[in-house]
């Protein structure tokens, strides 16, 4: 039901796939946000450059939708080398691994995706390959199977995960450069919107691209996003110009509040508040009552509900906060948190 989402930062949807890709920025100058990431990463880049070596690896980490991607992308363009992509749940067997490993040129990167879901036995591959530039590769079976080590070019591996405590403690460690990336600003989001908005050439008047922001979720995805769907609007209702009006009109329309919730959201706060009483209730009694499941609550609708302070998590489960009875205009009462 995720996919479906107009406010989705989870997955991109299939006409975003193509267009994803002219409206991200090739170099650290041009990117927005994560300023700390940001610096860090140019002196690391940098020194590496000097050295003549390959970077360091680089662990990406944060809510979808925030530029891990494009992070390693322009991290691939900074250094002047190829950049080979793939994914976590792509990457099968150890075969796999090592068809692509043994394929990367001198200081080349590797960006895994997802790559908390990594098969344990590919993961046990990756581990020399990161710490010596080496494959160990098992020939034969039985008593004449025989280890053969094959050298690899220095290279840098870049891991972007949502969920970095999944990822075992041997793979964390082997990483030498770990970065978070923080949801960004209405600020950063209104730059990007407006920045979005002269790629497509479409005019953007006043506040209407701060407003696009404020419900962006603080995610550029998501944002990037709503400026397409409030420029259909503008083409379909008015003359083509993004105005406030059209702004507002066309998020009303496809239900997007000024918070940026939607109307799953909304659901899942009314039945914590009005079916429990404002909590504590259980993930999974949740995810019953709303026709969800638990890890796409956990992962995908809870972390934007507890960063805005709608939601608390506490050991005896969920918990609705006075700011979300107000915001849903519900008579908070006395016993609530």
């Amino acid at each position: 039901m995720d996919d479906d989402r107009i406010i989705s930062a989870n997955l991109m949807m299939e006409e975003e796939q193509t267009m994803e890709f002219s409206l991200r920025p090739r170099y650290l100058a041009e990117y927005i946000g994560q300023a700390t990431a940001k610096n860090n990463l140019k002196i690391y880049i940098d020194a590496a450059k000097m050295r003549k070596e390959a970077l360091d690896h680089v662990l990406l980490y944060g809510p979808p939708g925030l530029g891990k991607t494009t992070l390693s992308n322009i991290i691939a363009n900074e250094l002047g080398v190829n950049i080979r992509t793939t994914s976590g749940p792509a990457i099968e067997r150890p075969g796999d691994l090592a068809a692509i490993l043994s394929n990367l040129q001198e200081g080349d990167v590797l960006f895994i995706d997802e790559i908390h879901r990594l098969n344990r036995t590919v993961e046990e591959v990756l581990y020399p390959a990161m710490e010596d530039y080496a494959l160990d590769i098992i020939i034969g079976k039985g008593p004449s199977a025989r280890t053969v080590r094959l050298d690899l070019p220095p290279f840098t591996l870049i891991g972007a995960t949502t969920r970095a405590g999944l990822l075992s403690a041997p793979l964390r460690d082997r990483f030498g450069v770990i970065s978070r990336l923080e949801y960004y600003t209405i600020d950063e989001l209104t730059y990007i919107v407006s920045r979005t908005a002269d790629i497509l050439q479409v005019q953007v008047l006043g506040e209407a691209a701060r407003e696009i922001g404020m419900r962006s979720r603080g995610t550029p995805r998501i944002a990037n996003r709503l400026l397409k769907r409030v420029r259909d609007f503008a083409q379909v209702k008015g003359d083509g110009i993004i105005t406030m009006d059209i702004v507002k009109h066309a998020l009303i329309s496809i239900q997007v509040d000024n918070l940026g919730l939607d109307e799953i959201d909304h659901k899942m706060l009314r039945a914590i508040i009005l079916s429990f009483q404002g909590g504590p209730v259980g993930l999974d009694t949740i995810a019953a009552t709303i026709g969800e499941e638990s890890q796409t609550i956990e992962d995908v609708y809870e972390p934007y509900l507890l960063q805005i302070g709608f939601l608390q998590r506490t050991p005896r489960g969920r918990m609705a906060t006075h700011t979300a009875y107000r915001h849903l205009g519900l008579p908070i009462p006395n016993s609530s948190p």
